[in-house]
């Protein structure tokens, strides 16, 4: 009987070692998809960050809208991808605050605005490289 209930207490054992190892690994996998997505998220706020610098600098130094249509065409495909990447509620906010913030500015300039108001798209692309920050 005691050589049994041995091997019972070590099938045991073994299984409870298996499924923590299991536990572990899985853990281990969700953590790492967890820091890929931020860092995902970080250099794809980067490049918006980047693409409204490019909108800021062609909204001041040139008349060609085309130059800025080309900056918030960038700024939309970033947005695109970021939101594909997350499910993550305040990241989700912030790509959505700024592309109302990039739709307005293309309001602007298709209703004539020579100077367009780019302070709520710096605003939201801020927030947006906030909450994508680690």
């Amino acid at each position: 009987m005691a050589a049994s209930r041995h091997r019972s207490l070590r099938r045991t054992a073994t299984a409870v070692a298996t499924a923590a190892a299991i536990a572990l690994t899985a853990g281990l996998t969700t953590a790492c998809d967890a820091v890929d997505k931020a860092l995902d998220c970080v250099r794809t706020a980067d490049a918006i960050a980047d693409s409204v610098t490019e909108l800021q600098q062609a909204v001041e130094n040139t008349d060609d809208p085309t130059q800025w249509e080309e900056s918030l065409d960038s700024i939309d495909k970033n947005l695109d991808k970021i939101g594909d990447q997350t499910d993550n509620a305040d990241v989700n906010k912030a790509v959505d605050d700024l592309g109302k913030a990039v739709d307005n500015v293309r309001t602007a300039v298709k209703d004539g605005d020579e100077t367009p108001d780019l302070s709520p798209v710096t605003d939201a692309a801020g927030e947006l490289t906030k909450v994508c920050t680690p």
